[in-house]
């Protein structure tokens, strides 16, 4: 945040990071992944929250204010394939394989694109979403967003990059 500033990471896991057998969209809880982090502000347990923009209210509770936004990482997303499909693209997947991803945007927009495809939730942190692929047969591939893999120095993961015109 501030090179001459010393912080103290306290790690939280929230509801939403909590429950990972449900597809979001069928959890219809408000604030999944900041509900924690608003009560330890509200509760001076922490001075300030660090939080994926995409996941905030639109509408914040009163008191709170977002206090800065970082530069935008690359807005991409990519497709990571299971082992036995590396080579192929979504265009080249066969029919009815089944690819993974917890956005609901994300399915509404690739299944118009790739209707040969099966969309299917996949929940987890990104270690927890590739060993998924990699170690069951349940996904040919994931979806996940360019930035996350770059943070976790994955970038040689990235089977198909997935511009803002095909999938925003």
């Amino acid at each position: 945040l501030h090179p001459g500033m010393q912080f103290e990471i306290i790690a939280m896991s929230t509801t939403g990071d909590k429950i990972l057998d449900t597809a979001l969209s069928k959890i219809g809880e408000k604030s999944l992944f900041t509900k924690e982090l608003e009560y330890a502000l509200e509760k001076n347990e922490v001075d300030l929250v660090v939080h994926s923009l995409k996941d905030v209210p639109t509408i914040l509770p009163p008191g709170f204010t977002i206090g800065a936004i970082c530069k935008r990482e690359n807005p991409c997303d990519a497709v990571v394939f299971h082992p036995k499909f590396i080579g192929k693209t979504l265009e080249t997947l066969p029919e009815k394989s089944a690819v993974g991803t917890s956005s609901l945007r994300r399915v509404a927009q690739l299944q118009r694109k790739f209707p040969h495809l099966e969309f299917r939730s996949i929940r987890g942190n990104l270690n927890t979403r590739l060993r998924k692929l990699d170690e069951q047969q349940e996904f040919s591939a994931i979806v996940l967003a360019v930035a996350g893999l770059q943070r976790m120095g994955w970038q040689n993961r990235v089977g198909q990059i997935l511009h803002p015109e095909e999938c925003m």
